[in-house]
C-alpha cells in the first residue's frame, strides 16, 4: 500500500505554520505549566465580593439543603467555601451578640446548636446584596414568594438562613467561620457568560 505525498505551495505552507505558531502560544499561555494564576483568572478576579450564609438547622433537618444550594448556582454565584458542622455555642454567641438583650437569645442559641448547620461563602458582583434579596425578609410569614424564605418558610426565628447584612458584616462573618486557606479561588467555567465586559470590571 502507498501514500500519496501533497507538497502544498511554499506561500501555502508558511500561512499553515504561522496558523500552528499562534494557536499553540494562546494553549500554552492559557494552560501551559507556567500559566500564571492571574492569566487563568483573567476578568473572574475582577468579581469578587464575597458574603456569606448559613443554611440553619431547621432547613437541615427539612431535607432543603440541595434546593437552596441550587438557587444560588443558578443565579450565578460562585461557591468558594462549604461545610457542614454543629456551630459552637461561643461562636454563635458571638454571631448573634446583637440580640444578646432580647428574651429569644438564648432559645435562637440552643435552637443553632440543635443540629449541624452548612456554612458557605458565595462570591460575585454585588454577592452581598443579591443574597439578601434572594433570601427575602427575616420573618418567613412576610417574605415574598419566589424568595427563598418565602418558599420555605412560614417563621420569624425557622427562617431556614442567614444571611450577611452588608459588606463589613460579611468580611467579620467569613472571618469568623473560615480559615483563609479553606477559601478556595479558581475560574468557572460559565464566568464569560454571566457578565458583559463591563461587569467585569471592579467599580
Amino acid at each position: 500500500m502507498w501514500q500519496r505525498t501533497v507538497q502544498y505551495p511554499s506561500s501555502v505552507q508558511a500561512s499553515v505554520k504561522k496558523i500552528h505558531l499562534n494557536w499553540a502560544g494562546k494553549e500554552k499561555t492559557r494552560n501551559g505549566p507556567h500559566a500564571t494564576k492571574k492569566e487563568n483568572n483573567e476578568g473572574d478576579s475582577m468579581v469578587k465580593e464575597k458574603t456569606l450564609a448559613i443554611i440553619k438547622p431547621d432547613a437541615v433537618n427539612r431535607g432543603l439543603i440541595g434546593q437552596i444550594v441550587n438557587r444560588f448556582e443558578r443565579k450565578g454565584l460562585k461557591i468558594v467555601a462549604m461545610k457542614m458542622e454543629y456551630i459552637e455555642e461561643e461562636k454563635l454567641k458571638c454571631h448573634y451578640e446583637h440580640h444578646k438583650d432580647k428574651a429569644f437569645f438564648q432559645e435562637l442559641i440552643e435552637f443553632m446548636h440543635s443540629v449541624p448547620s452548612v456554612i458557605f461563602v458565595l462570591e460575585g458582583k454585588q454577592a452581598v446584596e443579591v443574597v439578601r434579596k434572594m433570601c427575602g425578609t427575616t420573618c418567613g410569614r412576610d417574605a415574598e414568594p419566589g424568595t427563598i424564605r418565602g418558599d420555605f418558610s412560614i417563621s420569624m426565628q425557622q427562617n431556614v438562613i442567614h444571611a450577611s447584612e452588608n459588606a463589613e458584616a460579611a468580611k467579620q462573618e467569613i472571618e469568623r467561620f473560615f480559615d483563609k486557606k479553606e477559601l478556595s479561588d479558581y475560574r468557572k467555567m460559565d464566568f464569560d457568560f454571566l457578565y458583559c465586559k463591563a461587569e467585569k470590571v471592579d467599580k
